[in-house]
């Protein structure tokens, strides 16, 4: 039996290259300051999908929520192996806090019929893990959360370990179900060669756009929308025109979107100063050594 799988992806800031100058003076992070990645278990929820497709079949579809730079992610999806791409992008999306977001891809994948929808524990740039158990929530399909490893698929029935912490728990429920999975689930495979050479040139529409209007600055509006339109087709013809989806077409209520449909409020923000602290030089022989492993014992950093 083959299975369907809608993987949802997120690109996000880089975390572990966070400096001072990354700070902003609220203590919040400014992220246009780092890198833009594809946030770490989400590529094990990708891994897991296309692990599911490899035994079984399937087709393996993946989406992101968010500007036209994370386009990126979807062309990496893509070069790993997915089949299609799509991007959720709208000024109407802009401070969605967990809640709108997780009703914001409820309304795509009720788009697709699907077996198994799978994400990533939880994005390095939240750390909250909520909107996976709250898509399955708008769903209304079962969940199995914190998947460290897929122990059996068979027909309509599915069978995963999961991690709670001291142990792990084994749990059997039926499809359609939403996965969330840990980075101990697998290793993801890297970009095939071949596929990085099909879809490199793969683009959203806004892409599209951007590139036609940025090579023919001296053109009039109807040369650019000829151009674009005969660019949309080409890529359409050839499989590289990326989905870009908006609320419109989702039909979303936008009452639940954005900022009108977040309840969080932010209570209170610390600031964080990163600085350096006082140094020592440690003579670089056994008594320096000896004698700093006993400074860092009296005063309980090591025991």
């Amino acid at each position: 039996m083959a299975y369907n799988c809608v993987v949802l992806i997120k690109q996000v800031p880089d975390t572990k290259r966070i400096t001072g100058e990354a700070m902003n003076d609220d203590g919040t992070v400014n992220r246009s300051s780092l890198p833009a990645i594809f946030n770490p278990e989400d590529l094990n929820a990708l891994e897991l999908a296309l692990q599911i497709k490899d035994k079984f079949g399937g087709h393996v579809t993946v989406i992101t929520m968010g500007p036209p730079a994370a386009a990126a992610v979807l062309r990496d999806s893509l070069y790993r192996g997915a089949d299609d791409a799509i991007l959720i992008t709208d000024m109407k999306c802009a401070a969605s806090d967990t809640l709108a977001t997780s009703y914001i891809l409820s309304c795509a994948v009720k788009k697709f019929d699907y077996d198994i929808v799978l994400c990533g524990r939880q994005a390095i740039d939240g750390d909250t893990a909520q909107v996976g158990p709250q898509l399955a929530e708008k769903l209304g399909i079962p969940q199995i959360t914190y998947v460290e490893e897929l122990v059996e698929l068979n027909g309509k029935s599915i069978t995963a370990r999961r991690n709670i912490g001291a142990g792990w728990q084994q749990v059997r429920t039926h499809l359609p179900v939403l996965l969330t999975i840990t980075s101990d689930a697998n290793e993801p495979r890297v970009a095939a060669a071949k596929k990085m050479m099909r879809y490199k040139n793969a683009l959203t529409a806004l892409e599209v756009e951007q590139k036609i209007k940025a090579d023919n600055s001296g053109a009039n509006e109807g040369d650019i929308k000829t151009l674009i339109e005969h660019k949309y087709k080409e890529l359409e013809e050839k499989g590289l025109l990326i989905k870009q989806w908006n609320l419109n077409f989702l039909e979303a209520d936008l009452t639940w979107c954005g900022r009108s449909g977040s309840p969080t409020k932010v209570y209170r923000i610390q600031s964080v100063v990163l600085a350096a602290k006082e140094s020592k030089n440690v003579e670089p022989s056994d008594d320096g050594i000896a004698d700093m492993i006993h400074e860092l014992i009296d005063d309980k950093t090591i025991a």
